[in-house]
């Protein structure tokens, strides 16, 4: 017997619903950092920085100095990346829930409840607002706690989400996620996700950093 029940969201679950959303965001910062200070357009002029004392260009001092100085901006700049939507969602779709989630035709909202009464993650429901998705339904905001992670919550959500699609006769399940995290793209891809499109945000700090999204979609069988 599962320790845990999904269920509709509730006004008490605002708080933890929003911090999970929030932290379950942020702690990828160090993987998006990781992946950005292996790309050659950043670690080569860091070597070259640190070369410059053997040139007689620059003290050992102060090519160390500008070397960290540039490593501590990519790092900050990815944790941005974070950091600037999670702030964004909070004023919109999460700012609030029960309003944009359960009082809308089509959308859901739920959490995966431990039977001590603890919210241990979440999952969230909507219309696709893509191009040609009219018969897709977008899953968001699955999140599930760092300390209650591989229980299989998570994919008993995403289920959720698919049966609910499934009811509703849509034919697909479309979700975007980012290049670092991992563990979630090994479990959509379990589930029977595919990856459909690699997308790029506009502007030259995403670009800089190698920031990128994938693209993963559900295809519903025909009854």
């Amino acid at each position: 017997m599962s320790d845990y029940v999904i269920r509709l969201y509730k006004d008490s679950d605002y708080d933890v619903s929003r911090d999970l959303f929030a932290e379950g965001l942020v702690e990828h910062t160090n993987k998006a950092f990781q992946h950005a200070i292996r790309l050659p357009h950043i670690w080569l002029p860091v070597l070259a920085v640190l070369l410059l004392p053997a040139l007689n260009l620059l003290s050992i001092a102060m090519s160390i100095l500008m070397a960290v100085t540039a490593i501590v901006v990519v790092y900050y700049c990815s944790r941005y990346m974070y950091t600037s939507y999670i702030d964004y969602s909070l004023s919109d779709d999460m700012l609030d829930i029960r309003k944009y989630y359960l009082q809308r035709e089509g959308y859901s909202f739920w959490v995966a409840e431990s039977t001590s009464g603890e919210v241990m993650g979440t999952i969230a429901a909507l219309p696709s607002s893509d191009p040609g998705g009219e018969k897709h339904l977008e899953l968001r905001r699955l999140s599930v706690a760092k300390h209650h992670r591989g229980k299989g919550i998570g994919s008993v959500l995403c289920r959720t989400l698919i049966d609910f699609a499934r009811k509703r006769g849509y034919e697909a399940v479309v979700l975007t996620t980012t290049l670092s995290q991992v563990n979630a793209q090994k479990m959509y891809e379990k589930l029977g996700f595919r990856h459909t499109q690699t997308l790029y945000l506009l502007g030259p700090l995403s670009k800089v950093l190698g920031f990128s999204f994938l693209a993963y979609k559900y295809d519903i069988p025909a009854a």
